[in-house]
């Protein structure tokens, strides 16, 4: 049995050889049936140029706000939220995002990373992330833009990704 593994959609394919009797040789190559979420032809395997905003929207603060009052208290969400919007922009890669954040890779049938996948496709301008160093538990919280991080991420993980951080 031979493994083969597809960077452009990170599914992997398991193939057999098998004599299948008439018409196929002995070297024929099988699909096995455990085949997790091919899609050939749905991501392209070329590198895509991925346009950004040179400041986040302002629905993302709200968004962000929301989601940081679900780990802190409201004073020091709204505190984190105000210090963002003075920061500058910065760039970091998206795999150092990643394990900065500890945060898991979210799969390409999640309807959000689909949607942020089509932008990118169409060349429509993403935001930028909105990122908490948290001086707690010592990683960084994606406090915007984890599904716009994520679709990044299925291209190219060596993505130059525009971010706030505090």
């Amino acid at each position: 049995m031979r493994k083969l593994f597809t960077h452009d959609i990170r599914a992997k394919v398991v193939l057999r050889q098998a004599s299948l009797g008439t018409g196929h040789g002995k070297n024929s190559v099988v699909v096995d049936p455990l085949i997790v979420n091919l899609n050939i032809g749905s991501k392209m395997t070329k590198k895509i140029e991925t346009k950004w905003l040179n400041e986040p929207e302002k629905h993302n603060y709200p968004a962000a706000l929301s989601y940081l009052c679900l780990l802190y208290d409201g004073h020091t969400a709204n505190a984190y939220i105000q210090q963002l919007q003075l920061e500058p922009i910065v760039e970091f890669k998206a795999k150092d995002i990643f394990r900065a954040s500890g945060l898991s890779l979210l799969g390409i049938s999640n309807v959000h990373v689909e949607k942020n996948q089509q932008k990118i496709q169409s060349g429509h301008p993403l935001s930028p992330l909105l990122l908490i160093r948290s001086p707690i538990s010592e990683r960084v919280i994606v406090a915007d833009g984890y599904h716009r991080l994520c679709a990044i991420y299925s291209y190219d993980e060596d993505a130059v990704i525009p971010c706030k951080i505090t």
